[in-house]
């Protein structure tokens, strides 16, 4: 897309506890020009989305130490937090019974492609108010 200079970067936090995952998540992302920030744990998930307020988070499913659903109904339940977009991310076959459980805004089933996991990032992003 064209790019205005001034344009903030769009901010991402990828809760995993997969370095290997991480490092793919900040390659797929950085590329499309967004600025990536990775937790291996989800103790902070408050602390950590208030400090970096970002457009989009990426929760994963199996994640010490609470586990992805609570810490995405954490978010879900804070007032400043909530309009965040949630993207939830899971192996398990049931992931989207888990991440409407969670209050998620979107899911997608690991393994997943490069293109629909940037397609659905997007489209949670317009869904901002």
């Amino acid at each position: 897309g064209k790019k205005q200079p001034m344009e903030e970067k769009k901010r991402v936090v990828v809760f995993d506890d997969d370095k290997d995952l991480l490092d793919i998540y900040s390659f797929i992302f950085e590329e499309e020009g967004w600025e990536v920030h990775t937790s291996q744990s989800c103790d902070q998930v408050l602390e950590i989305v208030a400090d970096l307020s970002p457009h989009l988070i990426l929760m994963d499913n199996w994640i010490p130490n609470i586990g992805g659903m609570a810490a995405t109904q954490l978010l879900k339940n804070d007032p400043q937090l909530q309009r965040i977009p949630v993207m939830y991310i899971s192996a398990n076959n049931e992931v989207a019974a888990l991440s409407k459980k969670a209050g998620a805004d979107g899911f997608i089933a690991k393994p997943f492609d490069f293109d629909q996991l940037m397609e659905l990032s997007e489209s949670l992003l317009n869904k901002q108010p």
